[in-house]
C-alpha cells in the first residue's frame, strides 16, 4: 500500500518546460523574490503575518505568465492574492510587474501546488482557489495527470473556508467534462450554477490574449464554480 501511494505521488500535472528568461525576469528573480517569495521550506504560514493584516484571500494554482493575477490584483486591492507556478519565466514576469505596479497584495510560490497546499496553506483559510486553463492532457492514456480528480477536489476543500469557491476554467470541452463529472460527485461542494450547469465567465477573471486567440479560432470556454458548503 505504501509503495502504491509513493508511486501515485509521482504523478504530476505538469512538466517543467523549457524555457529562457529575460534579464528583467532574472533581474526581478534577485530582487523582488526576497520581498514577495515564498517557500514551501518555510512551512505553514500565517496569512495575517504574511499580508500584515486580514483579508479575503485568493490562491491561483497556476497563474503563468501572471497577466490576469496582476489584473485581478490591481482590479481588488482589497484582498490578499498568493499565486503558485513552476515555471521561472513566469515567476520572474509576475514579480517585473508586482515592482511595476507597485503592488503590496500579492505573494508568489515558485514550487509544486501540492506542496504548496500540504505544507503550508492553513485548513479553512482561502477564500476562493482559481484554478484557470490547466494542462487538459487530452490524450487519454495522459488523464490521470489532470489535477483536477477527487482527492484534489477534498484537498481544495479542506482549504477553503465555509461557503469558500473553487472557480475553474478550460477551453478543452473534454476537460470540462472530466472537472464537471469529478466535482459534482464531490462531497461537501455546490455548483454556484446549479446541478450540471457550467457558469458564465465572472468579471472577476479577466480575458487573458491566449482566450482572446482561442475564441477567435471559434474555442469555447467553460467556467466551473463550486462552493464549499456550510
Amino acid at each position: 500500500m505504501t509503495e502504491q501511494k509513493q508511486h501515485l505521488r509521482t504523478i504530476r500535472s505538469f512538466v517543467m518546460r523549457a524555457g529562457r528568461t529575460t534579464l528583467g525576469q532574472e533581474r526581478a528573480l534577485e530582487e523582488v523574490w526576497p520581498i514577495f517569495g515564498l517557500s514551501v521550506e518555510a512551512g505553514m504560514i500565517d496569512l495575517q503575518q504574511v499580508f500584515g493584516r486580514e483579508a479575503d484571500t485568493v490562491l491561483e494554482i497556476g497563474f503563468g505568465m501572471g497577466e490576469s493575477l496582476i489584473s485581478m490584483a490591481k482590479d481588488a486591492p482589497q484582498k490578499n492574492f498568493i499565486g503558485i507556478e513552476v515555471h521561472r519565466p513566469g515567476v520572474g514576469r509576475l514579480l517585473s510587474r508586482i515592482a511595476e505596479e507597485e503592488l503590496e497584495n500579492i505573494r508568489v510560490y515558485s514550487e509544486d501546488a501540492i506542496d504548496v497546499l500540504d505544507k503550508c496553506i492553513p485548513d479553512a483559510s482561502l477564500n476562493t482557489l482559481q484554478l484557470f486553463f490547466p494542462d487538459p492532457w487530452h490524450k487519454k492514456k495522459h488523464h490521470k495527470r489532470r489535477i483536477v480528480q477527487p482527492e484534489f477536489a477534498q484537498k481544495i476543500k479542506a482549504k477553503l473556508e465555509q461557503g469558500g469557491c473553487f472557480h475553474m476554467a478550460t477551453d478543452w470541452q473534454n476537460y470540462a467534462e472530466h472537472m464537471m463529472e469529478v466535482m459534482e460527485s464531490a462531497a461537501g461542494y455546490s455548483n454556484n450554477a446549479g446541478t450540471n450547469v457550467y457558469s458564465p465567465q465572472p468579471e472577476t477573471r479577466p480575458v487573458t490574449k491566449f482566450q482572446r486567440r482561442g475564441e477567435k479560432l471559434g474555442h469555447g470556454v467553460w467556467d466551473l464554480i463550486f462552493n464549499r458548503d456550510v
